[in-house]
């Protein structure tokens, strides 16, 4: 049951003015979410998804040590390898500085400890 809330004492009770040609169009209050996602954008997402887990099957988790694993293939330390793992916005700007190249993966996932 609703409860009986009167309006306030201090409102105005006329209405404002339609807006006229002048004034910018009323924004849409719909979400883009709501809207059917274009086909062609669905079969992308789909297709990059399906690269995306294809490269993690071939790549090893390093975690948080993905900053220091990539710099140790880089700089001959260890045998080069794919890898994935997590690594702060800083962190991979400062591979990027050094001539590492790294990517941020195009989809979020979860640390294989994480998984069921």
């Amino acid at each position: 049951m609703a409860p009986a809330v009167p309006a306030k004492g201090n409102t105005r009770a006329d209405t404002p003015a339609a807006p006229n040609s002048s004034q910018a169009p009323a924004q849409d209050t719909h979400p883009v979410a709501s809207q059917p996602m274009p086909e062609d954008v669905q079969k992308a997402l789909t297709a990059l998804a399906q690269a995306q887990e294809k490269a993690l099957k071939e790549s090893t988790w390093v975690g948080d040590k993905f900053a220091e694993a990539s710099r140790a293939m880089h700089y001959g330390e260890t045998d080069e390898k794919p890898i994935h793992g997590k690594a702060s916005v800083e962190e991979a700007e400062a591979l990027s500085d050094e001539g590492i190249a790294v990517a941020p993966l195009p989809f979020p996932i979860a640390p294989p400890e994480d998984l069921n």
